[in-house]
């Protein structure tokens, strides 16, 4: 089994040809919901009493849900706006509201899992959670801007508790304080992960283990229409991959990575997770065929 703990949230998310309001969204949510592809996902997370009904029996189709807690009060809210081009992203506000004072625990049932993601969130709260687990053989997490600008301490300090950070090209940057992404994993590194994977949106990602460097390009698509999601949906289907085959070696780390990208170019081309949503196993097979056409040669 994989735990994913992180955020589920209601967003409003402004694209250059649609509004989204109070959507279901958060960094959990699509990687539980990615990851659930692969491999029985359990979340732990928090929603107010405002969270709709519906969202509720959604989630409950992809996730275990039994580290789902409902709070007194709003659910964490995240509005942004994206420019015509899709590729930049204005935070316009966040709203941690039940997310503030949470404390999350793991359920019983979760201590098992050996497969861990900790999605974007309170680095302090992921590097306490993960200690909660009883034999971890493979831990992920992952960060944003808002973690590093005000909690950049407490980011290092949770990178050096898992074996794993997604992170994309700008963040690993201002984390980091380097320009080259090689300088940036290597510091990352030297923190403490074995593996750094620098997302770099639609031109794939970089891997890094020990001095090898593993270069995937992204799924090259015609038609993105709202890049939310896109990243937590790239971590959860890599951490998902891994969890199904239960192995962390190199090689297959690396197609966890290919999946990872695979299932990110599905997350893009619908508004909000209505990309993974309507998703069947046989497109995923088929889009893999795809890709490894594509890279081939």
């Amino acid at each position: 089994m994989l735990t994913v703990f992180g955020s589920t949230a209601l967003d409003t998310i402004r694209t250059p040809s649609k509004i989204l309001k109070n959507v279901l969204g958060g960094a959990a949510t699509f990687a539980g919901i990615s990851a659930s592809f692969f491999v029985k996902t359990g979340l732990i997370a928090v929603v107010g009493n405002d969270f709709p009904k519906k969202y509720h029996n959604l989630l409950a189709k992809y996730l275990d849900l039994r580290g789902l807690t409902i709070e007194k009060g709003k659910t964490f809210h995240y509005d942004g706006s994206y420019d015509r081009t899709l590729s930049t992203r204005k935070t316009l506000k966040t709203d941690l509201n039940v997310l503030k004072n949470f404390k999350p625990t793991v359920p019983e049932e979760y201590k098992k899992s050996q497969f861990v993601y900790l999605a974007n969130n309170d680095p302090d709260q992921n590097t306490k959670l993960i200690k909660e687990f009883d034999k971890v053989k493979f831990s992920m997490c992952d960060t944003i801007e808002f973690w590093i600008s005000i909690k950049r301490n407490a980011v290092i300090n949770m990178i050096k508790s898992v074996d794993a950070v997604v992170i994309n090209d700008e963040e690993a940057k201002l984390l980091t304080k380097e320009f080259n992404l090689i300088k940036c994993a290597k510091k990352m590194m030297n923190w403490g992960a074995k593996y750094v994977i620098i997302k770099k949106g639609e031109h794939g990602s970089l891997m890094f283990f020990d001095d090898l460097i593993f270069p995937s390009a992204g799924f090259s698509l015609e038609d993105v229409v709202d890049p939310t999601g896109a990243g937590d949906s790239f971590a959860g289907a890599m951490i998902g991959y891994l969890a199904s085959k239960n192995s962390t070696t190199f090689s297959a780390i690396k197609k966890a990575v290919v999946y990872g990208n695979v299932l990110g170019s599905f997350a893009v081309e619908k508004y909000g997770l209505d990309g993974l949503l309507q998703l069947k196993n046989q497109d995923i097979i088929q889009r893999i065929k795809q890709y490894e056409k594509m890279i081939r040669f």
